[in-house]
């Protein structure tokens, strides 16, 4: 299956209305299961990627009604003791609920089974398993070590207990250094092993997307918990009896990812694109993805509860060197944008995104050939000189959901782009192209998803 795209053949002036953010909802659906008593999750993404969690919590026996046309989830917490004591789950290769689940699963009392897609399978996980094995989990690969398929049994919960009035703190290490998702689940998880003593987290190696850690923490404030953290995230701690409390409500901003795409195609064509919903204040990390548009000559502009991207269509993109670290779910946006951009730019210090649906940095290298840029592939990135004369391409997405919609923006612009296997995107934006084809049919328009 493809998809071709038209291209808008104008400038574009829309106001465009995104659905929630999946690292959002993942975190939100973790952190109410966690608690006690109902939240009601307003603004969900219903995706592939969150169905598949959702389904697997429903497998543990949690009470989970989702309300698809109003974007809302009940869900009744259990505080990390699930009903159904065993449990097959598929995570499909979904990353947020293979590390997620993982965490939880360990700190649970009861036995487990975790697999997914084979691309999942070749996903590392062994940092986190470590960790987990550290406090004492009893976790076993099932096939490669260190990688999915995994099987659990027993608990950590119970801490020995001392033969004094001192309180007993177990720790663990976890690299920082392959996915950022590792310490998150651990974040989240940690309150439950807080029964009988302390616990502290120690980060070693070079923390990468520290950004989702803070959304990690702030999101977890709102359910009740705070982690004393020591050094730039270098420490975190939990006391005894830390536990979690439903806020009632949580609101899921829309998500920054997804506005990469739209925000990008201002760049590209020419125009205007205004995202309600973010902002600066915003949890989410990639919203510093306009910073880099701006940079390459687009007017930003920051509203309280919106942001606007600009560029003059006489006004020319120039190339730029942009640390990816942070905002690394972008750089195939980034990529799709320099394509049309005077000069070089070059992505740097996001080593760790072959770790991906797919290796982003190797990949998203031979896609961009196809357009005739000559690309530089180097260890953690990548150096991309546009063509004088970009040439159509049919685009490779290798199951990436952020291939597919970084580089159909390329197509709004650049006449005979395909892309192939388009229904990737169900994973984080299952109406996307719906969304796409909605840009070329008029102008002055707000568009919903």
């Amino acid at each position: 299956m493809y998809q071709s795209i038209i291209p808008l053949g104008g400038a574009l002036d829309a106001v465009i209305v995104l659905p929630g953010s999946k690292s959002m909802t993942n975190r939100a659906l973790i952190l109410a299961v966690l608690s006690e008593g109902t939240t009601l999750l307003d603004g969900v993404l219903d995706s592939e990627d969150t169905q598949v969690l959702f389904n697997a919590l429903r497998q543990l026996g949690l009470e989970i009604e989702h309300d698809s046309k109003l974007h809302q989830m009940r869900v009744v917490g259990v505080r990390g003791i699930f009903p159904n004591r065993h449990a097959e789950i598929y995570v499909g290769n979904s990353g947020t609920t293979a590390r997620f689940l993982t965490a939880l699963l360990a700190f649970s009392d009861g036995n487990y089974r975790i697999y997914g897609k084979p691309r999942m399978h070749e996903r590392p996980i062994r940092d986190l398993a470590d960790a987990l094995q550290t406090l004492g989990a009893k976790i076993c690969y099932e096939e490669k070590i260190g990688f999915p398929p995994l099987s659990f049994s027993g608990n950590v919960n119970q801490f020995p207990l001392p033969v004094s009035d001192t309180i007993v703190t177990k720790s663990a290490t976890v690299s920082g250094s392959v996915s950022s998702q590792f310490l998150s689940a651990l974040l989240m998880a940690a309150p439950l092993a807080t029964q009988s003593g302390n616990v502290e987290l120690h980060v070693s190696g070079n923390l990468v997307s520290k950004p989702y850690i803070r959304m990690t923490l702030e999101m977890m404030k709102s359910f009740g918990v705070v982690a004393e953290i020591a050094g730039d995230f270098a420490t975190f701690r939990f006391v005894k009896g830390t536990a979690y409390q439903t806020p009632q409500t949580y609101r899921i901003e829309p998500d920054a990812s997804g506005a990469s795409y739209f925000l990008a195609a201002a760049a590209v064509c020419g125009g205007s694109v205004t995202i309600p919903g973010l902002s600066r204040q915003s949890l989410q990390g990639d919203i510093a993805f306009a910073d880099c548009l701006e940079k390459m000559g687009c007017d930003v502009q920051w509203q309280t509860d919106s942001i606007t991207v600009s560029r003059p269509v006489e006004k020319p993109l120039r190339g730029i060197s942009a640390d990816m670290n942070s905002l690394s779910d972008t750089a195939q946006t980034l990529a799709a944008v320099a394509l049309f951009a005077e000069g070089a730019t070059e992505m740097t210090n996001m080593e760790h995104i072959r770790f991906k649906e797919t290796d982003r940095i190797t990949d998203l290298a031979t896609e961009l050939r196809r357009f005739g840029a000559v690309v530089e592939e180097r260890p953690d990135g990548l150096r991309i000189i546009p063509p004088q004369k970009l040439v159509p391409a049919i685009v490779e997405t290798y199951d990436d959901h952020r291939m597919a919609m970084s580089f159909a923006v390329v197509g709004l612009r650049l006449p005979g782009v395909v892309i192939n296997d388009p229904e990737c995107t169900r994973k984080t934006f299952p109406h996307f192209f719906n969304l796409l084809d909605s840009l070329k049919n008029t102008r002055n328009y707000s568009i919903n998803w």
